[in-house]
């Protein structure tokens, strides 16, 4: 494999300029989505998300559970019509939800972690951070993704069909995987990394929630040295937990979102694909533009 291609550590300003909130995101080109979409050979298609319920696991206190109820339902809205004069019954379903954007299957923005009181390119959290959302950093600026997806299958590293919580995936594993799929990572990839853990995702929340396999520091640093746009994992956080070293918490968040400017994708459903032995494919992502969102619920798709 390639040694490092670029050294993201250093707490300063972006290589993109002091005003960017893109990060990797700078990295989409055209050429880069042609390359994908040109890839694309039998119009196959593999839905990477989660459905989004009650069911979906979540971390309190930062996490709320998901709730959904009718807010209008065919009844009253046509009761209301009949008495505004409508004569053809015309019922409708709206419903209200509650939810954090980080529900179910979804993607951090550049604003979700701090280090300390500093975001992503040096920007003062106490500048950015407001009650009302994120003034930058929002998940609205993060650009439609359309680019080349990497599949690195970890799961039977320990002989098994999942890793354990706890379980340190490091950057040579990550080697071996992309060795093992006879792809190398290159500049604008987003790599999607199976653990297996994704199994337990709204079937054994209690589990899934106990802990997690997942990278580390060097693992994600051996990947944004490589330039990829995002990291996806089929497990809460895409880093271990609890982390080995129980003096420091979502060190991986830190240095992913805040150092580097790449994008985590959390929940991901990556069965399929590792069972058709599908490595590499074209890999859309859209969020929608929640202005000031640390996140949002989204639906990749895979198209080989």
């Amino acid at each position: 494999m390639n040694e490092v291609l670029h050294d993201h550590s250093s707490g300063g300003h972006s290589r993109w300029g002091r005003d960017d909130q893109l990060g990797a995101g700078n990295l989409l080109t055209p050429e880069r989505r042609l390359s994908a979409l040109r890839s694309i050979q039998t119009g196959a298609l593999y839905d990477l998300s989660h459905e989004i319920s009650p069911k979906a696991p979540f971390l309190m206190p930062n996490q709320t559970p998901f709730l959904q109820s009718i807010w209008a339902s065919w009844r009253d809205s046509i009761r209301r019509r009949r008495a505004a004069g409508a004569t053809n019954d015309a019922g409708s379903n709206v419903e209200r939800v509650e939810m954090t954007m980080h529900v179910g299957t979804h993607i951090d923005a550049l604003g979700h972690f701090s280090i300390g009181g500093k975001l992503y390119n040096g920007l003062n959290a106490n500048d950015v951070v407001t009650d009302w959302g994120l003034e930058r950093l929002g998940i609205e600026h993060m650009p439609p993704m359309i680019s080349r997806g990497v599949l690195l299958d970890v799961s039977g590293l320990d002989g098994g069909a999942f890793l354990e919580p706890g379980r340190v995936v490091g950057p040579d594993d990550l080697a071996r995987a992309a060795d093992a799929a006879g792809v190398a990572i290159q500049a604008g990839d987003i790599v999607l990394i199976r653990t297996g853990w994704g199994r337990f995702f709204g079937v054994d929340n209690s589990r899934y929630l106990q802990g997690e396999p997942g990278i580390d520091v060097p693992a994600a640093r051996w990947l944004t040295s490589r330039d990829v746009v995002a990291i996806g994992c089929d497990n809460m956080a895409v880093e271990v937990l609890p982390n080995p070293d129980r003096g420091i918490a979502m060190p991986v968040h830190q240095h992913v979102l805040v150092e580097a400017g790449v994008h985590l994708i959390e929940n991901l459903a990556l069965d399929e694909l590792a069972r058709d032995r599908i490595a590499s494919f074209c890999f859309i992502l859209l969020a929608a533009k929640f202005k000031g969102a640390t996140g949002c619920p989204v639906r990749p798709i895979a198209l080989v």
